[in-house]
């Protein structure tokens, strides 16, 4: 039976931050100086974003819980992020789970690694690798990051610790990521942002549609969906669901996950809105596929342990 998915959502991918820290030095930099990035200028979010503003856009989802993915944590301060999240008053399930960020070829990688997933509320990593020639596009200082051995040997440690690592890259460089995927089968990869499809002419949907479909055939690969109005500024239901097909078409319900991305996502669409799209384009889907892109993906990917309500009804007992 088919029809628009109601039940609990988890969220896997959203940010918060305090600016009078002063530990977010992209956010900061964007304060003083105006400059935009890849999904434009950054003043709408240049305020703090704790746990009572992501309720509020968050209000009308039925997310019972989410996970926190760092939020560009200034490097000089490995671990704080995820120790000034276990001070927060996570009981109504946001930030249940964390994705840490660091870097994985800096000279304390390892030390630190087994610091973080000493942490039971920390289950993966992310070190970005986007790059872009244009530095204000750019996530990473340099590019060809996935093929160096000292950052192998930081992912390598960290497989060992059971540890997610959270992917995010441009198209252009999947050949790249999946040689990586393929070199570490033991390793569970996480796709950000549906791949970052951030080229839109011919040559460049074709170059991600291409990388997806790639990447999209390695059992250790899955994906999140999300934010995608970040490379669509000018968005609608019918140019954001090709791209959510593909997205299913590559990697299937049981691979992928919808995700907010907020307070980024919220430059270029409300959390009603991007949900919205979620829910529409979900609809043709069965109910056990729109399940596991709300919550049952998330749930088992990032370890968050809590039990399917949809499981009682059927009689099943977890």
């Amino acid at each position: 039976m088919t029809g628009r998915y109601d039940g609990p959502v988890i969220d896997p991918h959203h940010h918060l931050w305090d600016l009078g820290l002063q530990r977010h030095p992209w956010l900061q930099k964007a304060q003083v100086s105006g400059e935009e990035m890849v999904f434009g200028s950054l003043a709408p979010i240049l305020r703090d974003y704790a746990i009572d503003d992501y309720h509020a856009d968050a209000a009308r989802q039925n997310v019972v819980a989410t996970v926190h993915v760092e939020a560009g944590w200034c490097a000089a301060y490995p671990l704080e992020e995820s120790r000034w999240l276990d001070g927060l008053d996570r009981s109504s399930g946001v930030a249940r789970r964390y994705v840490a960020g660091l870097a994985l070829d800096r000279p304390d990688a390892m030390c630190l690694l087994e610091a973080e997933a000493k942490n039971p509320n920390v289950v993966g990593i992310r070190d970005i690798l986007s790059w872009h020639p244009n530095v204000t596009k750019s996530f990473a200082l340099r590019p060809n990051r996935m093929s160096d051995p000292a950052w192998r040997a930081g992912l390598a440690h960290l497989t060992r610790l059971g540890l997610v690592f959270d992917l995010m890259l441009y198209p252009w460089q999947m050949a790249e990521a999946l040689e990586l995927v393929q070199a570490f089968p033991a390793t569970l990869f996480v796709i950000n942002h549906g791949g970052s499809p951030a080229d839109r002419t011919h040559e460049g949907m074709a170059l991600w549609r291409r990388g997806l479909r790639a990447l999209g055939g390695e059992p250790n690969v899955r994906l999140k969906i999300s934010d995608l109005v970040a490379y669509d500024n000018d968005w609608t239901l019918e140019s954001l669901r090709p791209v959510i097909e593909h997205c299913l078409d590559c990697f299937g319900p049981a691979r992928s996950m919808f995700a907010s991305d907020f307070p980024v996502a919220g430059l270029h669409a409300s959390f009603d809105e991007i949900y919205e799209v979620f829910r529409t384009v979900a609809s043709q889907l069965s109910q056990d596929e729109q399940r596991a892109l709300f919550f049952v993906t998330a749930n088992d990917t990032y370890r968050l342990g809590i039990a399917d309500p949809s499981d009682a009804r059927r009689g099943c007992h977890v």
